[in-house]
């Protein structure tokens, strides 16, 4: 079974951090939490690194969204793992949703409990006043962050201000209290987002730039995303440009990026942390038993029909190290009928730590990076208030930079309407950005854009031929459901239709 359903299991029946029972912030053994802990500005730091950092995860949205979109397939050594999902089998109960919920909410109920206690630390010099507010702006920050996360899955249209959002939660919710809370607008969920990060802008040093941490580069890109997310295209291209400082990684530089290698931070404008040591999470872990190759037993693989995306350009980088090369390429798949094991194509976009005797399925977490920036920046070329020619040659070059630098052999880039270079921007965002956890909000985005260019799996996806491939683009399941034990436990929930 994946970690995410042991983690859930452990929860039990504990209600949510947002129902206010703090059900995932059950005191640890050596975990900073009491307020007399909290007097220094060095106990701040503390609390936030060893507290709100390590919590910072996307793996539910990579796995949620590799799954249930057409970034993989069906695995040799599948046991059962991810076919209910990959069916699209979604509900109330289903893990993946309640994953992406608790996981984002710990780390808003982690915030909120550390600018509570930072009011008892007083500083007494300009230094350590601004030491606090750095410490305060990460923090937010990190917030606005989850925030984000929590509208794009839960909110039926998150670029509508007026549409139902999620619970806004600005002080720390404990074990001892059961304060139930309603859904609110995603404007009032805004708001704060923007308030998180106009402070984290205003507060945080020049000078930070290291990319395991919130840097002013990390401010920028998270609105870049939020506004993009709510078609606000003049202030998403304002930041997308300030977030994506120098050029794309060169190959080379690319492969170590993902690799973790020392100092290979490449075109990354933030990372979670997973150290080679200790108890972490293992994103490749969601894809294989053991290692990220063909003896791993992986019981998901890729999509065939990513594979041949790739396949089109045998130079690109793409294509020489996201595919392990002990894959088993089978060029007759279609008409084999042992296709789930002949055509194996082993997923290698993380491929362990350095040392993959210790650690081999774990790998930092890459949540910005500048080809994101990068393909924002050419939506918004093309969703400007009048789509011309020459905005049309702009996100052309734009979508065009991100191929060669990827690789030689790329074809140029025309698009002759707004439909055409939807399309296309929807399609690059697929190659860049797969197992990043970004597909399934591309296409609630953009497939009506695009032409209806949704979902488009291969049909030896699964290991059962006729299952479907694809989903309607107006079906419910284009927004995650409010998880039940929430439902349960806070009786103003409001579920998403159809659930």
């Amino acid at each position: 079974m994946k970690k995410i359903k042991n983690i859930f299991l452990a929860i039990g029946s504990l209600l949510f951090v947002s129902s206010c029972s703090d059900a995932l912030d059950i005191v640890q053994d050596g975990e900073l939490y009491r307020p007399e802990a909290f007097q220094t500005v060095a106990d701040l730091r503390s609390y936030l690194v060893g507290d709100i950092y390590s919590r910072v995860d996307n793996t539910n949205e990579i796995t949620f969204t590799a799954v249930f979109t057409d970034e993989v397939g069906i695995g040799p050594s599948n046991g059962g793992q991810d076919k209910e999902l990959h069916r699209f089998q979604l509900n109330a109960n289903s893990d993946e949703p309640a994953g992406i919920w608790s996981s984002n909410y710990t780390v808003i109920n982690r915030v909120n409990r550390l600018l509570e206690f930072s009011n008892q630390v007083v500083t007494t010099t300009p230094a350590t006043t601004a030491q606090k507010n750095a410490v305060l702006a990460e923090a937010r920050a990190l917030r606005a962050y989850s925030y984000i996360q929590l509208v794009s899955f839960f909110s039926v249209n998150p670029a509508d201000p007026n549409a139902l959002g999620v619970i806004l939660s600005t002080t720390p919710d404990r074990y001892d209290l059961v304060t139930a809370r309603p859904r609110v607008k995603n404007q009032l969920i805004y708001d704060l987002i923007e308030s998180d990060l106009a402070f984290a802008a205003t507060n945080l040093p020049a000078t930070s730039t290291n990319y395991r941490f919130v840097t002013p580069r990390f401010i920028s890109a998270a609105r870049a995303r939020m506004y993009l997310y709510r078609k606000d295209y003049d202030k998403a291209e304002q930041f997308a440009t300030l977030a994506n400082v120098g050029a794309l990684s060169p190959a080379t530089t690319y492969v170590q990026m993902w690799g973790d290698a020392t100092g290979a931070q490449g075109e990354c404008i933030f990372a979670a942390v997973r150290p080679v040591q200790g108890s972490w999470s293992n994103i490749a872990s969601n894809f294989y038993f053991n290692t990220t190759n063909i003896g791993g037993s992986p019981f998901l693989d890729m999509g065939r029909n990513l594979f041949n995306l790739y396949n089109q350009f045998p130079s690109d980088v793409r294509r020489t190290s996201w595919i392990d090369p002990t894959s088993t390429i089978n060029s007759g798949y279609a008409s084999d009928a042992l296709y789930v094991k002949t055509d194996v194509l082993c997923i290698d976009k993380y491929p362990g730590k350095p040392t993959p005797t210790t650690t081999p399925l774990r790998n930092d977490l890459k949540i910005f990076r500048n080809s994101e920036m990068v393909l924002i920046l050419a939506e918004c070329r093309v969703a400007g208030t009048t789509t011309s020619p020459s905005s049309l040659t702009a996100a052309a070059t734009l979508v065009r930079s991100i191929r060669t630098a990827r690789g030689t052999g790329q074809p140029a880039v025309t698009y002759n309407n707004a439909q055409e270079a939807w399309a296309d921007i929807l399609l690059e965002r697929r190659k860049e950005l797969a197992f990043e956890g970004h597909r399934y909000l591309d296409i609630k985005r953009l497939a009506v854009l695009a032409g209806n260019q949704g979902i488009t799996r291969d049909n030896t996806d699964d290991d059962i031929l006729g299952q479907p491939l694809t989903l309607s683009l107006s079906d419910y399941r284009w927004t995650l459901p409010i998880p039940q034990l929430e439902v349960a436990g806070n009786v103003t929930i409001q579920q998403n239709p159809g659930y």
